[in-house]
C-alpha cells in the first residue's frame, strides 16, 4: 500500500491481529503465580513483534489495549493508579523494544524490564503487606514475586522474538530503522 491511508489500516489491522494473538497466547498459562502473574506460552512475543516491526508509539498503544483486556481475564481493582500499574502501562512498556531497531533481544529486555518495573511499583505500594508473612520488604518480595514469572516469560519472549523476527518481511518502518536481517 503505497498511500498513507493504507499504511494506517495495514498498522491498524496488524495491530490488532497482534493483541488477539497476545491475548489468546496469554491463557495458555504455564505456570499460574497465586496473586497474579503466569509464565504464558509466550504472550508478550506478538506485542515485542509489532513494536521492533512497526515503531515504538504502536508497539506501547498496543501493550496498553492489551493490558485493558487482561485486566478483563482476571479482573482485580484496588485504585485506578494499581489498575494502570499493573494492567495498561507495563504492558504498555513492552513497546519500549521498538526503540531497539536491529537488536530484537535488548529491545525485548528493555521492554520487560520496564514492565517488570511497573509491577514492582505496584507490589511496593499496593501489596507488600504480603511481603511480612515471608520475612522480607515489600521491595524485596515485590521483586522475587514479579521476578519468579516474568524471568522466565523474558527468557521465553527473547528466544521467541530471536527465532520469529528474521523471518518476517520488514515493513512500516523507514529503511533507516530497519533491523539488520
Amino acid at each position: 500500500m503505497n498511500t498513507k491511508r493504507g499504511l494506517a489500516v495495514a498498522v491498524l489491522a496488524e495491530a490488532g491481529v497482534m493483541v488477539a494473538l497476545a491475548y489468546v497466547l496469554s491463557l495458555i498459562k504455564i505456570w499460574h503465580m497465586p496473586y497474579g502473574g503466569a509464565v504464558t506460552a509466550g504472550s508478550m512475543v506478538p506485542l515485542v513483534l509489532l513494536a521492533l516491526r512497526r515503531g515504538p508509539w504502536v508497539g506501547m498503544a498496543a501493550g496498553a489495549v492489551f493490558g485493558i483486556l487482561d485486566f478483563f481475564t482476571e479482573p482485580y481493582f484496588l485504585t485506578p493508579v494499581q489498575w494502570l500499574l499493573d494492567y495498561p502501562v507495563p504492558f504498555a512498556a513492552l513497546g519500549v523494544a521498538g526503540f531497539f531497531p536491529g537488536r530484537a533481544v535488548a529491545g525485548t529486555v528493555a521492554g520487560v524490564f520496564l514492565r517488570f518495573v511497573s509491577h514492582v511499583v505496584s507490589g511496593v505500594v499496593f501489596w507488600g503487606s504480603y511481603a511480612k508473612d515471608y520475612h522480607m520488604t515489600p521491595l524485596v518480595y515485590s521483586i522475587v514475586y514479579n521476578g519468579s514469572y516474568l524471568l522466565p516469560d523474558l527468557v521465553i519472549t527473547a528466544v521467541l522474538v530471536a527465532l520469529l523476527l528474521p523471518r518476517l518481511a520488514p515493513v512500516g518502518r523507514p529503511a533507516s530503522q530497519q533491523s539488520q536481517r
